[in-house]
């Protein structure tokens, strides 16, 4: 059975990572204080750490009006692009370190939208509340999708489309076992079986998981998802990551970060 952690929120008794992580992320906080304000100040909405345009991707459609959630919001940039662009948003997030960024941005900004301390794996909102559930890393590495993708499924609306990002299936392959390594061109680790995924060598330990895409796109469909489309992301020539190590000639040749645009079934 679960119980209530010193921060009030019930936690199982499988989700110690939930705890973990906030733990890491709380310390993370102080290192994506800066990115996010830069962020925060940004007209145009990008992707990941190579900061693709959303108009080369086109992960979104036209938000205007639409009530969206933000999975794992973190600093919430990604939410408060959408709020300027007529979207209804609200952000939950695991670490209170990083919901005080969001607040602070909140206000030097001047854009309000609620903020909401919790597990994206089990949000405070009713069933079809939603017409987009987004995430950019956040609950989309940092919680179990066996957990959030089905009740990110249960928040949208019939139609409804989730929108979510990480690291791809290829990447993790070939991350050394100290992540902050760059990868080169040898396969680490097995395929079949990845899952939780953690760097005990890391001083500040984090819990993340990682499916093969057939065990995810299962996932996906047994959720009441559609799949429209996975987009690899290739970098264009010139950029510059944050984050991760990973170089331009490696994220040219072969993908670090993918995006999966799926629609919840009529």
């Amino acid at each position: 059975m679960g119980h209530v952690d010193d921060e009030g929120t019930d936690v199982g008794a499988d989700s110690d990572y939930v705890l973990q992580n906030r733990t890491a992320w709380n310390e993370f906080s102080k290192w994506y204080f800066d990115p996010g304000r830069r962020h925060w100040s940004e007209e145009g909405i990008s992707w990941g750490v190579w900061s693709v345009p959303e108009s080369e991707l086109q992960l979104l459609p036209d938000v205007e009006g639409l009530d969206i959630i933000e999975l794992g919001c973190g600093t919430a940039y990604i939410s408060a692009w959408l709020a300027r662009r007529g979207g209804r948003v609200v952000g939950i997030d695991n670490s209170p370190a990083q919901l005080e960024s969001a607040r602070q941005f909140q206000q030097e900004f001047g854009l309000d939208f609620p903020l909401l301390f919790g597990n994206a794996e089990s949000v405070p909102y009713a069933d079809g509340s939603f017409d987009i559930a987004v995430s950019e890393y956040g609950a989309a590495i940092w919680c179990d999708p066996y957990k959030w993708i089905p009740e990110a499924s249960r928040l949208l609306r019939p139609g409804g489309k989730l929108v979510f990002l990480g690291n791809a299936a290829l990447f993790m392959l070939c991350v050394p076992d100290d992540e902050n390594e760059p990868p080169d061109n040898v396969i680490k680790r097995d395929y079949f079986g990845m899952h939780r995924m953690e760097w005990p060598d890391d001083p500040i330990p984090a819990v993340e998981f990682h499916l093969p895409h057939g065990e995810l796109i299962d996932l996906l469909r047994s959720s009441g998802f559609e799949i429209e489309r996975l987009v690899e992301i290739r970098p264009p020539l010139g950029s510059t990551q944050s984050h991760i190590a990973v170089t331009l000639d490696w994220a040219r040749r072969w993908p670090c970060e993918e995006a999966w645009v799926v629609r919840k079934a009529q």
